[in-house]
């Protein structure tokens, strides 16, 4: 039997997982009548609640006579990592491209990585059943885009198809009629090659992905690049570095003792695993993403992966709040640092480095949502923590020249709005690189912006847009740094002791602030309950009660009525806070406070800080 593997690749909500549901209905991987859910492939929790793919996943289908391996992957830019480490054991990738959105960001980005691999493109320009599809002048944007990114002959003349992931259809030519997907199983058969593998040589595996299962241990999943894998045989684990033949120094031993290959949706026992197949061994305890799997007798070394580095870092800390441990079951500096470096295991794009605090370990990312989901995920599983701002990282060229990280920004936006975007933009350094009109009334902007100026943009662009606006970004390079950027504009309200929210308080505070804590909730001195209406924080004291009189009537109490108080996520939070301020992550809550809780603490602390900048010299331009 022959094989194909493929990757999917895609900007987000251009319908990836979508496609790979219905390919794997119309391959006959359910049984008739089996009720599936949709979007399968997303698995996760998180992923079918947010509606996005976040975590690589393998899947095949049979099609005639040929195995096809399907990797989904990710769509959105921040977890870009996911899809360069599965790039090395594929040797074609599917493009889907928005019929009225056209090339995005992120298709940029893993089709850039896809070419410089060599893998051979085929293009999918999907939804074309949308009323604004504009497929042949999408089908020119992919053309443009694979000059701009010096695609060579063969690559250029990648097969192009056009197809309506939601009805399951895919044709050769634009308006064709097509009641199914064959012609995307033929253009996969017949233009993606088969892995260029020897199937007579000693055995060979580069680890691509690292997954844990209850019963057996950790899995090292790859492609054989050669030779045959089989259970029980003796195995030695390459660290990464210089591809070629390597010494006996740093090499682990090891023994297979089970091995699947993947058959639909699920891993299937088999005793032997052929060169070209993707397969999951188990058995190499202590294996790692990254690393080479050879017979002993031949340690010649893969070409490890190439992982772009992070952009942004935040800092975790153990909950120091009057109310920590409450929630969690998770809460020592010990617990936390153990389950960061695990999280080093699989997420190759994160970074995790100790502090000269004990309590505090700096994480790095690609972006606010990479670190993001690592969060939801440890409070689901009963981490109690605190962390800090996002702060970008920074370079030194080799002329002294201090460097930041650019962003790539594209907006979509009515055109009546188009003002109020552009100006929000130059505040935050934007510089705008082309601006397009995308059709039925809506303005399209690339610009290039300091990673420090998406910090808090979303929320205000949310806003300025009325929920119409449409935004993506991803890292572009770095570049000189751009100079201050204008942070929050508005201060908040700081709880200045500690007790039980009051109705009667609130509803005298929210006629001149925005609510971040509704009544009967426990606050502490220090935690941030609202949003000011002016620049400066403002202590209040959100505990206050009634007097009781004995004038008092019946209606006089029925007279207040509370705003609801302003609902906060993870990724809010992380761009709404500055920089004396931390989140309080809990298993069932998030609060935000100051890092310095009592009122005569922040004084010092300010008044210190204006000193050492009055002592400080001035800046060279």
């Amino acid at each position: 039997m022959s094989i194909r593997n493929i990757a999917i690749i895609a900007h987000v909500d251009h319908g990836k997982t979508t496609l790979v549901d219905k390919m794997l209905r119309q391959a006959g991987v359910f049984r008739p009548g089996q009720r599936v859910e949709e979007r399968v492939m997303d698995s996760d929790p998180i992923e079918k609640e947010r509606g996005i793919t976040i975590i690589s996943k393998n899947a095949s289908i049979r099609w005639g006579d040929t195995k096809i391996n399907l990797v989904d992957t990710p769509g959105h830019a921040d977890f870009g990592g996911e899809v360069e480490r599965i790039l090395r054991m594929v040797d074609g990738v599917l493009i889907l491209v928005d019929a009225a959105e056209g090339p995005m960001p992120q298709t940029r980005f893993v089709l850039r990585k896809a070419l410089a691999l060599g893998l051979q493109p085929i293009v999918v320009i999907n939804k074309v059943d949308r009323s604004d599809a504009r497929a042949e002048e999408v089908h020119d944007e992919v053309l443009e885009l694979f000059m701009d990114l010096e695609a060579s002959s063969q690559q250029f003349d990648a097969p192009f198809l056009y197809a309506s992931a939601k009805h399951g259809y895919a044709s050769t030519e634009p308006g064709e009629g097509a009641t199914d997907l064959t012609p995307l199983f033929e253009a996969i058969v017949k233009h993606v090659p088969e892995p260029p593998c020897d199937p007579a040589g000693a055995f060979q595996m580069l680890v691509s992905t690292v997954e844990h299962s209850p019963y057996v241990g950790r899995l090292a999943i790859g492609r054989v690049e050669r030779g045959r894998a089989e259970v029980g045989r003796q195995v030695a684990l390459l660290p990464s570095g210089t591809p070629g033949l390597v010494g006996e120094s740093g090499v682990q031993h090891s023994r297979i003792t089970n091995l699947y290959t993947f058959e639909g949706l699920h891993r299937t026992d088999v005793d032997v695993a052929v060169a070209g197949d993707i397969v999951a061994l188990a058995g190499l305890a202590d294996v790692e993403i990254g690393q080479t799997a050879v017979d002993p007798s031949c340690l010649e070394r893969l070409a490890g992966i190439a992982i772009e580095a992070p952009t942004i870092s935040i800092d975790f800390m153990v909950n120091n709040s009057p109310l920590a441990g409450r929630d969690g079951r998770y809460v020592t500096s010990r617990q936390l640092r153990e389950r960061l470096y695990r999280e080093l295991e699989r997420n190759v794009a994160l970074r995790v480095e100790d502090t000269d605090t004990p309590e505090v370990l700096t994480v790095s990312g690609r972006g606010e949502l990479h670190v993001a989901i690592l969060m939801e995920t440890m409070r689901r599983e009963g981490y109690e923590f605190q962390v800090s701002r996002p702060r970008v990282i920074t370079k030194v060229s080799d002329d002294g020249e201090r460097l930041e990280p650019y962003e790539e920004l594209t907006i979509e936006v009515p055109e009546g709005m188009l003002g109020v975007v552009i100006e929000k933009l130059a505040t935050r350094r934007g510089e705008m690189l082309d601006m397009k009109n995308a059709g039925h009334g809506r303005v399209r902007i690339r610009s290039r912006v300091p990673s420090r100026g998406l910090f808090g943009l979303r929320g205000e662009f949310l806003t300025d847009t009325r929920g119409e606006g449409v935004m993506h970004h991803r890292f572009l390079e770095y570049g000189p740094w751009a100079g201050p950027i204008a942070g929050r504009k508005r201060g908040v309200l700081v709880a200045d002791r500690p007790g039980v929210s009051v109705a009667f308080a609130i509803f005298n505070l929210q006629e001149r602030a925005t609510l971040f804590v509704g009544p009967g909730e426990q606050v502490y001195e220090g935690m941030i309950v609202g949003e000011n209406a002016r620049l400066a924080d403002m202590d209040v004291n959100i505990t206050k009660e009634k007097k009781l009189t004995n004038m008092r009537t019946t209606a006089a109490d029925e007279m207040i009525r509370l705003e609801p108080p302003r609902q906060t996520t993870l990724e809010l939070a992380l761009e709404y806070i500055d920089d004396d301020e931390l989140i309080e992550i809990t298993p069932k809550t998030l609060r935000l406070r100051k890092r310095y809780l009592t009122a005569v603490a922040r004084r010092k602390i300010a008044r210190a800080a204006a000193r050492a900048a009055l002592s400080e010299p001035p800046l060279r331009a």
